[in-house]
Parts: structure tokens; sequence; C-alpha cells
């Protein structure tokens, strides 16, 4: 029994609280049902550390909880170990000691409810509790602060369950320069960084260049032998100047390699409108700089209203990945619980999957297509990663 088909009337009787122009047929619910449907990168781990949350159960906040997952026919998602980038510079231990803590709270959720999850290691783990009714916990790490420079470290994120590295994230680290920081201090990967791709290809750790700066992105797909994932970016060509989506010339160097990007649904990653908007928010809060923050924001929010991005812009971006590069390169990285209230109309939470499901028919995919967007392009370049390391096993 596929995981959550019991609820699939109930998922399409449900329309969305936030717009009720999205309204997925039946055809678009049974098939985020019935297909392995894998999201990149979702931010509970830290959520639920920040402030807990049993996820196994309805939450009243944040953007996943299981009944939730199981009306959007989410069966696999990463979830993000997510190492915030000034970690790195309080002193030895600290990433390392807060990725650990992260992992133990995945692990325990899949221990409270062993009836809804299990850890998944590797592709053959998503298919069995996916026939199973099982939902996968698969993680990837946002940050690689916590290897600290030592290759051992690699190996103990690997058996603790991690299967890709965000090499680094808001600031440039030890290990690549970031595409949010202005100071390129390696120029792209640092010796350290360069040699740690060749160890993650022959270990099986996906490398995900989401964040990273152009150069370290380039140097990436010169030195990896495995294809690469993009777990939760988006696309410059509707974000101009905004580095941390990739261009048109990364995408194509993507599909070269063989990887996939994921598309990130937060609403500055979709649209011009919403970075601008923050811009705009940022620079009024330097002018107050006697206010306090949370309230200035609020404030500045409730007279200035947010651009939110909508369900076909991010279509959009899916649709220019698939005609410059094909279909077999474009994902899902939704960046729930990670992008705070700036999700876009129509995906306002996990029990939406299907409303893009509608989209994609709608725009003329076939199920086939769809299935390789849902999970399909995911696991292909997972198992590529599984061949590849087996040639390193002792």
């Amino acid at each position: 029994m596929k995981l959550g088909t019991a609820l699939c009337a109930l998922a399409l009787a449900v329309s969305t609280a936030y717009a009720t122009e999205y309204k997925a047929s039946e055809r678009a619910v049974k098939l985020a049902h019935d297909n392995i449907l894998i999201d990149t990168h979702i931010d509970v781990p830290y959520r639920i550390q920040s402030k807990w949350d049993d996820v196994s159960q309805a939450t009243e906040g944040g953007d996943f909880d299981y009944p939730r997952a199981v009306k959007g026919g989410l069966n696999a998602p990463f979830m993000s170990i997510y190492i915030p980038a000034n970690l790195e510079f309080e002193g030895k231990g600290k990433s390392y000691q807060l990725a650990n803590q992260l992992i133990d709270g995945m692990e325990a959720l899949a221990h409270r409810a062993p009836d809804k999850f299990a850890m998944a290691y590797n592709t053959d783990d998503i298919y069995a509790q996916f026939d199973s009714g099982i939902m996968s916990i698969a993680m990837g790490m946002e940050n690689g602060s916590p290897i600290e420079g030592e290759m051992k470290n690699l190996k103990h994120f690997y058996d603790r369950g991690v299967r890709y590295i965000t090499l680094a994230h808001s600031q440039s680290n030890h290990i690549s320069d970031s595409s949010y920081d202005v100071r390129r201090k390696w120029k792209g990967l640092s010796p350290f960084g360069k040699e740690l791709v060749v160890e993650m290809n022959k270990i099986g750790m996906l490398i995900d260049v989401s964040h990273i700066s152009d150069d370290a992105f380039y140097q990436v797909m010169d030195i990896s032998k495995v294809p690469v994932v993009a777990s939760h970016s988006s696309l410059r060509k509707y974000t101009p100047g905004f580095e941390r989506n990739m261009d048109d010339e990364m995408l194509k160097a993507l599909a070269k390699n063989g990887g996939v990007i994921q598309i990130n649904f937060g609403s500055s990653f979709v649209t011009a409108k919403a970075g601008a908007w923050y811009d705009k928010r940022d620079e009024a809060q330097k002018e107050a700089k006697d206010k306090d923050r949370t309230d200035f924001r609020a404030a500045f929010r409730a007279k200035n209203p947010f651009p939110f991005a909508t369900l076909d812009q991010v279509l959009d971006h899916i649709d220019h990945v698939v005609k410059l590069i094909g279909i077999d390169h474009v994902g899902i990285g939704s960046d729930y619980d990670g992008v705070g209230d700036s999700l876009p109309v129509g995906l306002k939470d996990v029990s939406t999957y299907p409303n893009l499901v509608q989209g994609l028919l709608d725009r003329g995919y076939s199920d086939a297509d769809i299935k390789k967007i849902l999970g399909g392009n995911t696991l292909r370049v997972w198992k590529q990663a599984e061949a590849y390391a087996k040639k390193f096993a002792k």
C-alpha cells in the first residue's frame, strides 16, 4: 500500500486555505500519492530544536507535520541538518555538536513514531519504505562547517545518515566561498574543499551546490565525478543579480554533469519583486536604528504588504529548466520551514504538492515527466553516487 493512498479522497476534499483558485484534481492527488515524492530540503530539525513541536502529530505552526505531509503525498523528505554560519567562527566543536544534536532529533522522531517514520540511508530504503507505507526520513547537511577540516568527520556524518552536504551557507567557511558573502577568501573552493569533493564522491555523499559562489560551483563541476544536486535553488533568470540562484550557463554545466536542480519555493527565490521588498525593508530598518527589530519588521510588513510569489511562477522556473536542459534535471527543494512567511500562493505547506502536480498537468507534462520531477531525477542521481562509491568500498 502506497503512503497515504487511503487519504487521497480526504486530500482532494481539503482545499488550500491560502488560495482557493488552486484546486488539485483527483488525477493530480493520485499522482502525488502513488509515486515517490522527494523534497530535498525541509528545515524541520532546526525548527524543532529552536522551539519543540511534535511533528508526528498535527501542529499549529510550521510548514511540515505528518498529517499534512500525508495529505500532500510527501513520502521521502530530506530533513536539513542546518548549521548557522556563525558557529564555525565561535570555536571548534560547536558546529559539530549541533549537527549531531539535530541528527539525534530525527532519529528520535523515527523511534517515537515507527508506524509513521523510518530513517532512510540509501535508495533501497526509500523504495522499501514507500512500499510499506512508511515515510522515509533522509538527511542532508546544510553548511559543511561541522566537518571542521577533518576527513574523519565526513565519514562520521555519513555513518550517521547524512547523504548530501551543502558546502557553505551564508558566509564563506573553511570549505567554500558563499554566494552571499562578498569576501571571496578562496576564489571558489579552499584547498581542503577540493579534497573534500573528491572524498565525498568516494564515500557516496552527494555534493550540494546551493549557496556556494559561482567560482566554487564551476570548480565542483571540474572535480566531481558524480552528478551533483542544487538541493534548494531557483533561477537567476527571474531574479537578476541574485547569485544564490543559478543562471543559464550554470544550468548547462549542471546538465553536462548529470545533476539536478531542486526548485526552491521561497518567494524571494522565485520573483525579483520579493527580493526587492526585502532590500527595501532592510534599508528602512537601518534608518530606524533605535527601534526593536521584530517590532519594526512587523510594522513595515503591515504598511508594505509582502509580494508573495504564486504557484504559477514556481512552475515558470520548472518550465525554464526543462526547456533549457531537459526533464531529467529538475526536482523539488521547497525550503519548507526555512523561508519563514514567504511561501507562494498555492504552495503554503507540505499539504499542497498536489497543486504543483495540477499545474504541471495543466502545462502539458506527462505522468512520466511528473514522476521524474517528484522524485525520479533525485533518485537517479543518488543511485549514481551509490554506484560510484562501491568502487572504493573496502
